[in-house]
């Protein structure tokens, strides 16, 4: 199980992300356009940079049961060990333990 803080943080990560999405595109925008001043495109750097807490690649998968951050299969939002468990009591529809 993972520690509760490492859960809550990636809670408010997500929350920080949807919030200034549509901010960060806009700056973006901005940042590459050729049109504007150099000194328009510093401003919008500058500004995207103030925002790196809410960049989507520093969110991580995690198992929405176990917290686990490791082994998460996006697929099913849960760690291999859940999915395991899971299937082979037969609780997920359509996987079952391998036979030949």
């Amino acid at each position: 199980m993972a520690r509760q803080c490492k859960i809550e943080r990636e809670k408010k990560l997500a929350k920080a992300i949807k919030k200034n999405l549509a901010i960060r595109i806009e700056l973006r925008k901005k940042n590459r356009d050729v049109n504007l001043s150099l000194d328009e495109r510093v401003e919008a750097q500058f500004a995207l940079q103030k925002l790196r807490n809410s960049s989507t690649t520093r969110a991580r998968n995690r198992c929405f049961l176990t917290g686990r951050s490791r082994g998460v299969y996006s697929r099913f939002g849960l760690s291999r060990h859940k999915i395991r468990e899971y299937a082979m009591s037969g609780m997920i529809p359509g996987i079952r333990k391998a036979s030949w």
